[in-house]
């Protein structure tokens, strides 16, 4: 019998986040972890009217290409990929690990030359969901990799992923739901609107950034799912000051804990961490663009009430904000590029507050409305 909240979720990824039209080519990629709510998404789709292609892989895919790829493999944009990014309309990921270290033990300089290749397509997809003709989404179906990770039993973890996209059973019409988080968060968006320069202040966190220019963009089902940010693209050479992340920075298969970055005229100049430092630095000297902000978020959702080492859930913490080191999002008006986009999350439940123009519009992990 088929989970409900399967159905639910398929419903506003469909349905609501790429808003699949008759006559419309998606792709549907996870991994084969995935296959009940691939077929879930898959049938959805073709109810719609749209024209779904699976691009499925296996679990450990990735650790085998590691493992046995030579350098003209690791520099070969995967051909699917680019052709979706190109030429369909729509894409759905997935996303369904089965064992989330696989790649702990990769040398990261080939992790970083894969990633170049990976941004080839990566740089495809931002523009032409800049220009409106691309819509994409990533969500996250359970699995019990994910609930080792959160320190979760199996179905605790089952009922936290449901309730934080609001596809549980207490929430009977989630796009509903995620039609009035957009509303609720044009609210704080108006904040920022035509503003120039934000400070945040903390214990954590001496920094100020430029906003000039930039757009603010709402995070409500849209992209991710769960969700519940909103975000832009700082002034690339604006950003100035200190930040210590209370929670690891995980990519790549690495947990780095304790980072602290320094930053003069946007860039950081200086890095530390008490776990995988040397780790941090590889990541930071990928390209020019991998040292400079791509991103400055604040997370809303307060479902997701702890943290799971999971960057599509972490980065929407509710009272807490993100900033990603690399590539921007074209349409915030953020120019920076980067094979990498590194979130990073820092709490601002205590003693911590957020000013735009020296108003105070965020204390203590919440705004001031």
């Amino acid at each position: 019998m088929t989970d409900q909240r399967l159905q639910k979720m398929a419903h506003v990824l469909v349905d609501y986040s790429v808003d699949i039209q008759p006559g419309e080519k998606v792709m549907i990629e996870s991994t084969t972890a995935a296959e009940a709510l691939v077929r879930e998404v898959y049938r959805r789709v073709l109810e719609r009217g749209g024209h779904p292609h699976l691009l499925l892989s296996l679990p450990d895919q990735d650790e085998v290409f590691y493992a046995a790829a030579q350098a003209e493999q690791l520099d070969l944009p995967p051909i699917f990929h680019r052709q979706a990014a190109e030429q369909f309309d729509a894409r759905i990921r997935i996303y369904a690990e089965t064992n989330t270290r696989a790649l702990s033990h990769v040398d990261p300089a080939q992790q970083a030359r894969r990633q170049k290749a990976l941004a080839v397509v990566q740089n495809t997809a931002m523009q032409r969901a800049a220009e409106g003709t691309f819509k994409w989404i990533s969500t996250q179906c359970p699995t019990q990799a994910y609930a080792i990770e959160a320190e979760m039993g199996w179905h605790e973890y089952q009922d936290f992923l449901f309730r934080a996209n609001h596809c549980d059973e207490s929430t009977p019409d989630p796009v509903a739901y995620w039609q009035h988080i957009r509303e609720e968060q044009e609210r704080f968006i108006h904040k920022f609107a035509g503003r120039q320069k934000v400070t945040l202040k903390g214990p954590n966190v001496d920094l100020s950034l430029s906003i000039t220019g930039r757009t603010f963009l709402n995070s409500c089902g849209i992209h991710n799912l769960p969700d519940g940010e909103i975000y832009t693209g700082p002034v690339e050479d604006s950003v100035q000051g200190w930040v210590r992340f209370t929670y690891p920075a995980v990519y790549n298969g690495r947990m780095v804990e304790g980072v602290e970055l320094y930053f003069e005229n946007g860039r950081v100049v200086k890095a530390t961490a008490q776990k995988y430092a040397a780790f941090l630095q590889q990541m930071l000297d990928t390209d020019a663009g991998a040292r400079y902000l791509g991103e400055f978020a604040i997370g809303t959702n307060f479902e997701i009430d702890r943290f799971t080492r999971n960057i599509l859930f972490d980065e929407k913490i509710g009272g807490s904000f993100h900033m990603a080191l690399g590539a921007s999002y074209p349409e915030t008006g953020g120019r920076n590029t980067s094979a990498i986009h590194w979130d990073m999350i820092c709490d601002m439940r205590q003693d911590a507050e957020i000013r735009v123009d020296g108003e105070l519009v965020y204390q203590n992990g919440g705004f001031l409305m």
